[in-house]
């Protein structure tokens, strides 16, 4: 939980890459360019590479702090980034999952790979779980989630996932907006997070 002396913590998930529209690159500069303002900190994979690289480097250029955890495995394939405040090597994937839920008190997903997904995925099961109740948001930048959106919407229908579990999970093509929304809902988890028994 957040104390006097913490920034409001936001993890966010990413792509390595760019991707293909300017628009990924776009939104991830302004979602990391807000946290800095804000002088929040940015929990993210410790990455220096792809959309990763570039919410680091606009949060720390607007005066934010930077956390980032990657594994040994990955840390030269995503070239960790050595100008964060933190940059922790863990020994697996799931250590850094772990540890990058446990600095955060809210979670955002950027338009990215399996990876992104498998993160997003595994941050919304252990909230349905009762692990955690912090908010999640989803970037949907030019409608980069809307054939997964309509997906979840169909295992909604077909009796797989509650709706209010889908609910669970805020979409918003504004970076800006998704944040103003994430500290709203932040304020009111009450609940106690506990990632030990992931």
């Amino acid at each position: 939980m957040n104390t006097d002396t913490t920034p409001f913590s936001v993890a966010v998930y990413c792509g390595s890459r760019h991707g293909a529209r300017a628009a990924y690159t776009d939104a991830a500069r302004v979602l990391g360019q807000t946290i800095g303002a804000r002088a929040w900190q940015l929990i993210y994979g410790g990455g220096k590479v792809g959309l990763m690289g570039e919410v680091a480097d606009a949060t720390l250029a607007a005066g934010g702090r930077v956390v980032g955890v990657i594994p040994e495995s990955l840390k030269k394939l995503e070239v960790g980034h050595l100008g964060l405040h933190e940059l922790h090597v863990v020994p697996t994937m799931h250590l850094r999952k772990q540890m990058m839920a446990e600095r955060s008190q809210a979670f955002i997903a950027m338009p990215g790979g399996i990876g992104t997904l498998e993160e997003l995925f595994e941050v919304w099961t252990w909230r349905q779980l009762g692990y955690h109740d912090q908010p999640i948001g989803l970037l949907n930048v030019e409608g980069y989630y809307d054939d997964l959106l309509r997906f979840m919407r169909h295992c909604v229908a077909e009796g797989f996932l509650s709706a209010q579990q889908m609910a669970s999970v805020r979409v918003s093509a504004d970076p800006v907006a998704l944040l103003d929304e994430m500290a709203k809902l932040a304020r009111k988890a009450d609940g106690p997070d506990d990632y030990t028994r992931v």
